[in-house]
């Protein structure tokens, strides 16, 4: 059966917003290492995410004056709202440490090789579902997932594939990905089992994570400073662009996998590092070097294999 114009539509608008979310991903890094040097990581982080917040409450509160009032429905059970609140409390502290090592991976590891290391997500959900969900997987995902593992060793060590050569800020990158699956995996057993809309997980993960992130830069920066920041136009262009560009890549992928399979939006939006890596040649003056390019090949590759093997071991289940 051919599907119908609507349908047709649906396909087309969830691919046009997929490639939307393949250009911001990819314009993120450049966001961060392109702000004043002179602020560190965790300034940027807090203020990124105030902003992230700003441009999160008017969504929210739009949803929660409309009839889909999600977890605030007057039928949700105490016990529901008492679990919830745990979990986005949890997840809340995750994203504040994930985003800040984010911003200080990229920083310290270099644009193009942070953000391919970042990119091997799936990596991590694979073994998070293995562990937690166990949930088998079939031959030839174990076979992408090994192949994906030896491509960011070859990463880790600047091609010479000598353990010593490893960089301890690219396994810090590593560590973005392997926060958001777990962070995700909790977060997707509340979306499913709770009447909690996408829009309200979002503003509470940001309003949780600011209100962590403005303690502990607080303490270590000094409320002085933060005030300094705070009047400083230079920063806050940099610092609300990059809050707009997250937010709004958070929100216009949730529309995307609306319209179209998990799978499809991934399979756009895997390449994000390669638009990463030309953006930081023209704006950053960064040189890619031949390893980088390389590793860059087979982690999309190996991305590929995993979502499409997937795909195929579900249509077989």
């Amino acid at each position: 059966m051919r599907p119908s114009q609507k349908e047709n539509t649906n396909i087309q608008t969830g691919i046009i917003l997929s490639f939307i979310c393949l250009l911001l991903l990819g314009i993120m890094p450049i966001i961060s290492n392109s702000r004043p040097q002179e602020i560190d990581a965790l300034q940027f982080t807090l203020f990124l995410s105030i902003w992230q917040l700003i441009f999160a409450g008017p969504v929210f509160l739009f949803e929660y004056k409309t009839s889909n009032r999600g977890i605030f429905t007057s039928g949700t059970e105490v016990q529901t709202r008492n679990k919830t609140g745990l979990i986005l409390l949890l997840t809340g502290a995750l994203f504040s440490l994930s985003t800040f090592l984010y911003v200080f991976s990229i920083e310290r590891a270099g644009t193009v090789s942070a953000s391919i290391a970042i990119q091997s997500y799936p990596l991590f959900v694979i073994l998070m579902e293995t562990l937690f969900l166990n949930k088998r997987k079939s031959k030839a995902e174990l076979f992408f997932t090994i192949l994906l593992v030896l491509s960011l060793y070859y990463l880790g060590t600047q091609g010479t594939w000598r353990i010593a050569g490893i960089s301890f800020w690219f396994l810090l990158a590593l560590s973005v990905p392997l926060i958001w699956s777990v962070a995700h995996l909790l977060l997707k057993d509340v979306l499913n089992n709770t009447p909690i809309t996408p829009a309200q997980v979002t503003f509470f993960r940001v309003l949780i994570s600011s209100i962590i992130l403005f303690v502990v830069s607080g303490s270590l920066s000094g409320l002085d400073r933060l005030g300094e920041l705070l009047i400083d136009p230079v920063f806050m262009i940099f610092a609300a662009a990059m809050g707009f560009v997250y937010y709004l890549e958070l929100i216009i992928w949730f529309y995307a996998v609306k319209f179209v399979d998990v799978s499809v939006a991934g399979s756009i939006t895997t390449p994000w590092p390669a638009v990463t890596a030309l953006l930081a040649v023209l704006f950053l003056n960064e040189s890619i070097q031949a390893y980088q390019w390389i590793a860059l090949g087979f982690v999309v590759l190996c991305i590929y294999g995993i979502l499409i093997s997937g795909k195929k071991k579900r249509q077989m289940d």
